[in-house]
């Protein structure tokens, strides 16, 4: 089979690292073409600091931050001079030490320095204005075009062919696939063609009829004469990097000269069609006064400095902050690595490179991929309100529960009506709106012992959330569920697919329900998903993304039709035990257990309402996850309503929905697991029928790494560090309160061999160390009776 030729269009630092990372892998039929010159061609490469600060909240990120820096250090195109992050505030010393766990999680070695060695690290910094530093040794600045000439040095002796001058012009299309690109010197046919043109990658993409969801947004970079304190350098760098976070600020040397980065200003987006051939634009000193002050005030020693110089550099953002990596979905052989910036570009191109030649990847990287937006998240106002929102929050202190407040709302469930006068407090996921508890459940709260968490972990919380929680357990509770996606699957031939597409065995015939998942090529999860078997070829398939309905789409055979069907209709879970007795009188089939087991399926009418009923349960109480179409939603939620009272019906959030899936160790994709994981070392090897192994011996060895349940007296967030014995072993992913079992509760990847039952740890919550001990799963009804009964 010959290799596909691929063109890479954009010569910057992504579009080079990709090349080297290619041809590394043995393709060889690699072009890089850009419109500018080699290799300072106009674009963020060209004028970007160069700054690499590692840590990141998102475990990809860091990871891509990471192999950077080692990369362009092996290289000589990076200046390992370290990171330190300045706080000149409680909440952000505070900010800090949460920071520090996510290097420990993430293998970075970090730590927080008292005022006076930051000073001693960098003559600018002065021990009276700060309380504290976070310092990474191993950060740095990557000089970008250095980086760039070397890795396409690389790339070019192993075959590779880099063209400046080039524009390209058009791509060419045979139907929905590409098949190469036009440029002012003629067409350059392609196998596979790989957008890599940063700010001009939405032009390119609408070659194609693809819109990317990114948004050019100017930023100011400036810079002083000479410092006296600086004087002297015989180097270009040689003290830390700097950030004060609070003024929207980062700093940089040019030997006695200091950089001055500013995200305080407002957001100043570009279209894509106004951009000429360059990535800076002219300086708007107006934006820059605040940065002026705040600089002098942080450096005394920096007062009487004057800026001489400046611009306005463009950079990339999208809705989430996360780069646009992988395949278009619209268009075959259409790739993009956009949004990415110096700091991640090496680490990208490597994650890309892998994905492209089916490598196995080092880095999960699902949550960057292009096909993660759902339809309203690609219109053009809600990128470009989110990307403004995004620069202006780039340095903000950010919850883990914290919604974005504009654009607001967008999806509403047919039930959210009634949930405003119950008093939902609503928090968002995907763009819908989402209770989090019911203002009307406060007066459950009296009489209870429900446990107060700390000041952070109190945030978007209220002792509300404890009061649905054990009144589910008590009696039975409505949640609102239909922001999972549901997928149908039907026509000649969708058993056979969902056989191949999914680890489930699928052979108890309709009526059936099967827990199972999606795998990649390599034993990742893509997904964990529930097949409804509704019909002799019909099905419904519970799953997590927008991305699940693609992957089953697109290698469906032409009788199979996948269609989301979320938006559409709306799906209320009824759970408790007293579920049976709420929905039985209003029904004329048969909700018995004998008549309607765990894991069955069925369509009935409740009332007035047809709905799909499954016998599934994510809070580990008897009861049915009731669907039905969006019109018939509010009749359906009144009925149940107005039956209810004589049983103690509440409405419960997902607060408390969070609580109940970790006593009965539900698994949440997305958070507990990643493509990064398998089925065995996340506990879900049940689910796996062996035939679906992807061609791997069923019979594999003990996981080098494990999914594990924790009980502590405290609530931690997740991604916090676990250490045993002082030694960082592993990192926390679901956290809340067990408000039945009555303790915390973390599930935490950790070495096999340490996640023994009964094993002492301890989890780093921010300047403190949690104790915390491996428990047996599940905490709540290990023997499933309340499932059952």
């Amino acid at each position: 089979m010959a290799e596909p030729r691929v063109v890479i269009i954009g010569a910057g630092i992504v579009g080079c690292a990709l090349a080297e990372e290619l041809t590394r892998r043995g393709r060889r039929a690699v072009t890089v073409l850009d419109q500018g010159p080699l290799f300072a061609t106009g674009g963020s490469t060209s004028h970007a600091p160069g700054l690499v600060f590692q840590i990141n909240p998102v475990k990809a990120m860091a990871e891509f931050a990471r192999y950077t820096a080692r990369k362009y250090a092996a290289l000589g195109a990076f200046d390992q001079v370290g990171g330190l992050e300045l706080a000149a505030t409680p909440e952000r010393l505070a900010e800090l030490h949460r920071r520090r766990g996510w290097a420990e999680s993430w293998g970075i070695g970090a730590r927080v320095l008292a005022p006076d060695e930051c000073a001693r690290l960098h003559p600018l910094v002065d021990p009276g204005r700060v309380l504290g530093g976070l310092y990474v040794p191993s950060d740095g600045i990557a000089r970008a075009l250095d980086a760039a000439a070397a890795q396409a040095a690389a790339a070019r002796e192993r075959g590779a062919a880099f063209h400046g001058g080039r524009e390209v012009l058009d791509l060419t299309m045979e139907g929905d696939r590409v098949t190469g690109v036009v440029t002012g010197d003629g067409p350059v046919p392609a196998d596979i063609v790989v957008c890599c043109a940063g700010i001009w990658g939405p032009r390119i993409a609408r070659m194609a009829g693809v819109t990317l969801p990114l948004t050019p947004l100017a930023h100011q970079l400036a810079w002083t004469d000479p410092i006296p304190a600086l004087a002297g350098a015989e180097q270009e760098a040689v003290h830390p990097i700097l950030r004060h976070q609070d003024a929207g600020l980062y700093f940089r040397e040019r030997f006695d000269r200091l950089g001055v980065g500013n995200y305080g200003h407002r957001p100043l987006p570009v279209r894509a069609e106004d951009l000429g051939g360059t990535a800076t634009l002219a300086f708007t000193e107006d934006d820059f006064a605040e940065a002026r002050y705040e600089t002098r005030w942080l450096f005394p020693a920096a007062r009487e400095a004057k800026f001489e110089e400046g611009i306005n550099g463009l950079f990339s953002f999208t809705p989430d902050g996360l780069p646009l990596m992988g395949p278009a979905p619209e268009v075959d052989g259409l790739w993009v690595a956009e949004a990415v910036w110096i700091t991640h570009s090496a680490g990208v191109a490597r994650a890309m490179a892998e994905w492209m030649t089916g490598e196995k990847p080092t880095t999960a990287v699902r949550e960057c991929d292009i096909g993660r937006f759902e339809t309203h998240q690609r219109a053009p106002a809600y990128v470009l309100a989110r990307d403004c929102q995004n620069y202006a929050e780039v340095y903000d202190i950010i919850h883990p529960l914290q919604p974005m407040e504009d654009p607001r709302p967008l999806r509403t469930t047919p039930f959210h009506q009634r949930e405003r006068e119950l008093g939902a407090a609503f928090l968002e996921g995907t763009g819908w709106e989402r209770p989090q508890w019911y203002a009307a459940n406060a007066p459950l709260v009296e009489g209870r012992d429900i446990h107060e968490p700390g000041d952070w972990a109190s945030r978007y919380w209220s002792p509300i959330v404890g009061a649905e929680a054990q009144v589910t357990r008590e009696r039975v509770a409505l949640y609102d569920m239909t922001s999972l996606k549901r997928i149908e699957v039907s026509g000649p031939g969708a058993l056979a697919h969902l056989r191949r597409m999914t680890t489930g065995k699928l052979v108890r015939g309709p009526g059936s329900v099967t827990y199972c998942l999606m795998l990649d090529e390599h034993g990742g999860i893509l997904s964990d998903v529930t097949v409804a078997w509704l019909g002799e070829e019909e099905f419904q398939v519970g799953a997590n993304t927008v991305m699940d309905a693609a992957h089953l789409a697109r290698s469906a055979p032409e009788t199979v039709v996948v269609r989301d069907v979320t938006a559409g209709t709306c799906c209320v879970g009824v759970w408790g035990p007293r579920a049976r007795d709420l929905v039985q009188p209003l029904t004329d089939d048969d909700l018995s257990n004998e008549a309607f087991r765990y894991f069955q399926v069925r369509r009935v009418h409740i009332g007035m309402v047809p709905v799909t009923a499954l016998r599934v349960s994510y809070v580990g109480e008897l009861g049915w996850e009731l669907c039905t179409t969006a019109d018939m939603g509010l009749k359906l939620w009144d009925t149940l309503w107005g039956a209810g009272r004589a049983h103690g019906l509440i409405a419960a959030g997902r607060g408390a929905f969070n609580s109940l899936r970790l006593e009965k160790g539900y698994r949440s994709y997305g958070i507990d697991m990643t493509s990064e994981h398998d089925p065995y070392e996340a506990g879900l090897g049940f689910a796996v029928h062996d035939s679906a192994v992807h061609g791997k011996d069923p019979e594999r060895p003990r996981p080098a790494r494990r999914l594990t349940c924790l009980a502590l007296d405290e609530v931690v967030m997740g991604r916090e560090p676990v250490y045993m014995r002082d030694r960082p072993v592993g990192y926390v992913t679901s956290a809340a309160w067990g408000h039945t079992v009555g303790h915390g509760i973390a599930y935490a990847w950790l070495p096999s061999d340490l996640a023994v039952t009964g094993a002492d740890v301890d989890i780093g919550y921010f300047d403190r160390r949690v104790p915390a001990v491996v428990a047996r799963e599940p905490l709540f009804d290990p023997g499933m009776e309340r499932l059952r009964g």
